[in-house]
């Protein structure tokens, strides 16, 4: 079994990927609490992708949430760089049009799509200011990118307890459902290790996005990050 470490070397996050692609989602709906979902809602609405639009989903993994994109009548493009994931897509997905791709060098032409979204999968790219450049390039003038990622909790009883689970809770729980437990060890340090609110923002206007704003999901725990292409 993989692990990858904080230094996110991408063939050690692709192996560690590969290994937990069966039982990902349903790992994830356990470890969230049943959250998943609803954050997963929350960035299908803040796409807001109609008939017409396309929509990159980045770090899309199996595909699951490039479901209410094709729902909605979109063409959307799931892009990950785990072929263990991809494959288990494809078995469960066969309509969606999975494609392998690097974040931080995506093989898609500038200005190819009308929103670019990642949910839980930014803190994983070795290079994050590569890949916020990189989605920039792909969005057409007037784009957006929508991004969900773990972060931190605004009340400080809450984050106290999340840190907790994080580091105590979340462990054995992980080893009662998935497939690869220290791979969310590395997980709930990536979680951590990330930048706040604030921090990501200015990050996203640096790499060049305009009008970024953000707005805080179960309390913090998840920020939902939107920005916009001049």
């Amino acid at each position: 079994m993989t692990r990858a470490s904080l230094d996110k070397q991408p063939h050690e996050v692709a192996a560690m990927f590969d290994d937990v692609a069966a039982k990902y989602d349903r790992t994830n709906d356990v470890l969230s609490l049943g959250q998943a979902r609803a954050w997963r809602r929350a960035v299908a609405e803040a796409v807001d992708a109609g008939p017409g639009a396309v929509v990159l989903d980045l770090g899309a993994g199996t595909g699951t949430s490039s479901l209410p994109f094709l729902e909605a009548g979109a063409r959307v493009v799931p892009c990950d760089f785990s072929v263990g994931m991809l494959a288990e897509g494809k078995r469960r997905h066969p309509e969606l049009p999975l494609t392998a791709g690097d974040a931080t060098s995506l093989p898609f032409a500038d200005a190819s799509f009308d929103a670019v979204t990642i949910s839980f999968a930014l803190r994983n790219v070795q290079d994050t200011d590569a890949a916020l450049s990189e989605m920039l390039r792909v969005t057409k003038p007037g784009g957006k990118v929508v991004i969900c990622e773990f972060s931190t909790p605004t009340w400080t009883p809450l984050r106290t307890v999340y840190t907790e689970y994080l580091m105590r809770a979340l462990p054995p729980v992980a080893t009662a459902v998935s497939s690869n437990p220290d791979a969310y060890v590395y997980l709930a340090e990536s979680i951590r290790a990330w930048p706040d609110q604030p921090a990501l923002a200015g990050r996203l206007q640096e790499a060049g996005w305009s009008r970024v704003a953000w707005r805080n999901l179960t309390g913090g725990i998840v920020a939902l990050h939107r920005a916009f292409k001049a």
